[in-house]
């Protein structure tokens, strides 16, 4: 059981500055518009970390103190104004985070200790890099971070998780003494294609050949799609997706992390952040994928026709099984439609470097941590440091496997 934190009041004192902060126990707790505009001012915004993304997942009950998620909002404030804000959360496992600290929890279980509840800064499920910490300055920034590590130690929580940070709060966590973590995801980057056929000429003559095979075996199965965004997604649309995505976790013997009610929030709060990939055979859908677009900050809003700045692959499941359909729903038609609509990124989430045979290429991704206890504190920093060692020999490795062309005639240049 977590143990029980009221709202806290308390100053930080940074330079000549003093904040106050207030922990909430729900993204209710602050307004909207503050919130928004906090994140629209940081380099590193996505959608993932909108008020109403962050309030649908509580108001659904997708990340709640029921599904081990206990909200615990740290925010920082001079007078009226919110000058520093973060998602919090206390968690009783480590499921939903994709940086995963299980050995962690299984040492500290060996040696009788507790390692949960821990304290989590993260966008619940969505391994998406970007802004965690929500700052006007650098300045609030460290105040925020000391913040957290201050709630920690009054709580005797075991850990602090700060999760797929952007380069801003990474370092502002590697001056509070922080320890680093690094892992690897794929993402494709548009360099002006004008055509799918233009993006797929710049690749070395195998992997070419090799997506044109996977497109043909889908499209002489029959199968079609249609491409619906934002108000055009119909509530059917929705529904069918939810039977998709529920059976893709079902099959692997999961209940699904989100609820059909956190999509209907999506579908009335924030719409044009998403595009839905519809498979249809013979006039019936029998998949479907979801990817999330900017432009990420609210500012934005009622200006959707304008192009947007990235995508990210987010969630996908079939009713039928068809050879290769899985990539054409979560990759080829996705980056068909970036390339179409000016986007210059594309995520394709955690994990899978068979991403990089579709040229999405690796890119390392942070995350920092404190313990609280000393001696595990130092088990985990000599761990981190070998890990790291291995995670920039596995980017030299993949750096070699390179799917472009000018990697191929690289290769081919005499030594």
């Amino acid at each position: 059981m977590l143990r029980a934190m009221t709202n806290v009041a308390a100053t930080v004192k940074k330079d000549p500055i003093d904040y106050v902060t207030r922990v909430l126990d729900s993204p209710l707790g602050v307004g909207q518009d503050a919130w928004n505009r906090l994140l629209a001012a940081q380099r590193d915004a996505t959608p993932f970390m909108r008020h109403e993304y962050l309030a649908a997942l509580h108001g659904s009950g997708s990340a709640v103190p029921a599904s081990g998620w206990t909200p615990r909002f740290v925010t920082l404030w001079r007078g009226d104004e919110l000058h520093g804000a973060c998602a919090l959360y206390l968690k009783d496992h480590s499921y939903g985070e994709y940086v995963f600290d299980w050995a962690w929890a299984n040492a500290y279980e060996q040696h009788g200790l507790s390692y949960y509840p821990k304290a989590l800064v993260a966008v619940p499920f969505t391994p998406v890099p970007g802004a965690r910490l929500l700052a006007c300055d650098a300045k609030a920034r460290r105040a925020l971070v000391e913040a957290l590590l201050k709630l920690c130690r009054q709580e005797q929580l075991s850990s602090l998780h700060l999760l797929f940070l952007s380069e801003d709060d990474a370092r502002a966590c590697e001056g509070a003494g922080l320890m680093a973590r690094h892992t690897v995801q794929f993402h494709w980057t548009n360099a002006g294609y004008a055509s799918f056929d233009d993006f797929l000429a710049g690749l070395a003559q195998d992997k070419r050949k090799k997506i044109r095979q996977e497109r043909r075996k889908v499209q002489e199965a029959g199968v079609a799609f249609r491409v619906r965004r934002g108000a055009e997604i119909t509530t059917a649309d929705w529904d069918f997706f939810y039977r998709c995505y529920e059976r893709t976790y079902r099959e692997h013997g999961n209940p699904p992390y989100l609820t059909r009610g956190f999509f209907r929030r999506m579908a009335s709060d924030m719409p044009g952040n998403w595009v839905l990939f519809v498979a249809e055979r013979a006039g019936k859908p029998i998949a479907s994928s979801l990817i999330a677009v900017g432009p990420d900050a609210p500012a934005a809003q009622g200006a959707m026709d304008k192009p947007s700045e990235a995508a990210y692959g987010r969630y996908w499941g079939a009713l039928e099984r068809v050879d290769c359909l899985h990539f054409e729903a979560c990759y080829y038609q996705p980056l068909e439609w970036c390339i179409a609509h000016g986007l210059t990124r594309f995520e394709g989430g955690a994990q899978g470097e068979h991403k990089m045979a579709r040229a999405l290429m690796p890119v390392m991704t942070h995350s920092a941590h404190w313990l609280a206890h000393p001696a595990f504190a130092d088990a985990v920093e000599r761990f981190l440091e070998r890990e790291g060692q291995g995670v920039a020999r596995y980017l030299e490795h993949l750096e070699q496997r390179n799917p472009f062309r000018q990697a191929e005639a690289d290769q081919d240049l005499p030594k």
